[in-house]
C-alpha cells in the first residue's frame, strides 16, 4: 500500500472510531467520509462494506479482549478470570452503541467480515466459563451463548440514562448469580 493510501486508511479508521463511538455502529458511511474530509469513493475503496469497516475498526479491540481472556486464564483463578473478563467485555460493548447487534448478526453469518473476530471472542469467553464450571465455581447450566447475551444486556443497561447509575451494581448481581458458593466475591469491584 502506498504511503498516502496508508495515511488515508489510518485517517479513516481514526475518524470512523470517533463517529461510531458518538453515533453508534449504524453511523452513516457518508458521514464518516464527510467527517474524514474524503469522498465516499475513497471510503468505499478502502472499506467496500459497513462490515469491512467495522471489522477493521473493531478487530484490534476484539483481539485485545480475546487476549485478555488468555491472560486472565493463565494468571487468575477460574472465577476471578471469568468476572474480570466479563467486566472488560461489558465495558467494550458500552463503547460502541449497537455493536452487540452487529456481533450477534456476524456470529450467525459466516460470510460476515466480523464473523471470525466475534467467534474468537465468544470462544475465549466460553473457555473461561467452562474452566470455572469445571472447578465448580460457575453455574453449570450457563452456556457461552448465554454469557454473550448477558454481555449485550449489561452493555445496554449501561447505555440507558435511567439505569446507568446502577449498571455496576447490576453487573455484580449478574456476576454473583453466575458463581457458585462465592457470590460476595463477585460483588467486589475489580478495576484492573
Amino acid at each position: 500500500m502506498r504511503s498516502d493510501a496508508k495515511e488515508n486508511y489510518q485517517h479513516l479508521l481514526v475518524t470512523a472510531r470517533a463517529v461510531v463511538a458518538e453515533e453508534g455502529a449504524n453511523a452513516s458511511m457518508r458521514d464518516i467520509a464527510r467527517k474524514a474530509g474524503v469522498g465516499p469513493a475513497t471510503l468505499f475503496r478502502h472499506f467496500p462494506t459497513r462490515d469491512s469497516l467495522l471489522d477493521a475498526l473493531l478487530r484490534n479491540s476484539l483481539e485485545e479482549l480475546t487476549e485478555k481472556a488468555n491472560t486472565e486464564e493463565s494468571e487468575s483463578s477460574a472465577d476471578d478470570a471469568l468476572v474480570a473478563w466479563l467486566r472488560e467485555a461489558v465495558a467494550f460493548v458500552r463503547i460502541y452503541s449497537g455493536v452487540v447487534n452487529l456481533m450477534a448478526t456476524a456470529l450467525a453469518d459466516t460470510t460476515s467480515a466480523l464473523h471470525t473476530s466475534c467467534a474468537n471472542l465468544r470462544s475465549a469467553g466460553t473457555r473461561l466459563l467452562t474452566r470455572a464450571q469445571e472447578v465448580g465455581t460457575a453455574d453449570r447450566s450457563m452456556t457461552g451463548n448465554d454469557m454473550f447475551a448477558l454481555i449485550g444486556a449489561l452493555g445496554w443497561i449501561g447505555d440507558q440514562a435511567a439505569y446507568s447509575a446502577r449498571s455496576d451494581y447490576l453487573f455484580n448481581v449478574i456476576a454473583s448469580a453466575m458463581l457458585i458458593d462465592r457470590p460476595n466475591r463477585a460483588l467486589e469491584t475489580r478495576t484492573s
